[in-house]
């Protein structure tokens, strides 16, 4: 079977295609009637999947492995636990699953790299939803301890305050350029007068 698209994908770092590619792939070695599932990247495709926050499409995946191939490949069994934890939307348990499995080699960097990727998103979520939130809260939200929680966010212009152990949420200001094309202003004048007249 030729994962050679796949290899350069993750060679690439190009996480946010691995799904694809693997869904075209699995499609194409099914059509072809060639067995795969003994030799097929499932912990890989379902990361891939994850990684692109598809949800749905990972467990379906999942739930079309066959069980015994999920209990004969513990990798596996850790990249489907941060899928249940994302479904349930345990957020600290997604940071715990990460942590919670010594990733190979090929599945390090992706599994790494969606952790970075899960951060972020995180962050987005709390810039926001709220206008404070405690420490603590923060801290599970992003999957880090308190100390380091506080330094991600006042790198990112939040205050805290040191009495109540609250951060103060600094939203950034959208800057948005509006371009004023004179064309398009002249024929909406011109638009307008003769509706007018």
């Amino acid at each position: 079977m030729d994962f050679s698209v796949l290899n350069e994908a993750l060679a690439s770092k190009s996480f946010d295609k691995i799904a694809d590619i693997c869904d075209n792939l699995m499609l194409q070695v099914a059509a072809e009637g060639v067995p795969f599932q003994d030799e097929w990247p499932f912990a890989i495709h379902l990361l891939g999947h994850i990684y692109i926050d598809d949800i749905n499409s990972a467990r379906f995946l999942w739930k079309s492995i066959p069980p015994t191939i999920r209990e004969s490949q513990p990798e596996l069994v850790a990249a489907w636990k941060i899928g249940q934890k994302l479904w349930t939307r345990d957020y600290a348990g997604v940071y715990e699953a990460i942590r919670g499995f010594d990733w190979t080699q090929e599945t390090q960097v992706l599994v790494a790299s969606f952790s970075e990727l899960y951060t972020k998103r995180m962050f987005e979520l709390l810039l926001s939803a709220y206008s404070t939130i405690s420490i603590q809260g923060a801290a599970q939200f992003l999957g880090m301890s308190e100390e380091d929680a506080t330094n991600y966010v006042l790198q990112q212009g939040w205050t805290v305050d040191p009495a109540s152990q609250m951060l103060t949420v600094t939203k950034q200001a959208i800057v948005r350029e509006q371009k004023l094309d004179p064309g398009k202003l002249q024929r909406l004048t011109e638009y307008v007068f003769h509706l007018e007249h």
